[in-house]
């Protein structure tokens, strides 16, 4: 998968986050976490759109590791929504689980595999 299909499918997740959470429950609880997974589900697009104009390996570490810390609190708060059976709308909300499970992988294996270049090259990164 090259960065524009990974563009593409980071807002595609951020646009059925969206349309789930248009459809919850009209309640405090399912709208506090709607606007969390929002705002999360929006981050890992935007971020990801960061990462490919990445100054150097270094600022691309970086950002990779923000674009997964988004990615998992995406994660977070789908396990939440169906947890709870806030949202029990099953045939939108298990390929969103099943969606932000790979791109957290992928941005965890992306990160481990720049972490990796950057101690082949001696460069110290931020923790």
């Amino acid at each position: 998968m090259n960065k524009y299909q990974l563009q593409e499918r980071t807002k595609k997740f951020h646009i059925d986050v969206i349309r789930l959470c248009e459809i919850l429950p009209k309640n405090i609880a399912a709208y506090e976490i709607a606007k969390q997974l929002i705002r999360s589900a929006g981050s890992v697009g935007a971020n990801y759109r960061a990462v490919c104009l990445a100054k150097s390996q270094t600022d691309f570490v970086y950002k990779i590791k923000v674009v997964l810390e988004e990615a998992d609190e995406s994660l977070y708060w789908l396990e939440i929504l169906k947890e709870t059976g806030i949202a029990d709308h099953t045939s939108l909300i298990n390929p969103l689980l099943t969606e932000a499970k790979e791109l957290v992988f992928i941005f965890s294996a992306s990160r481990k595999k720049a972490n990796d270049t950057l101690t082949k090259q001696n460069i110290k990164i931020a923790k």
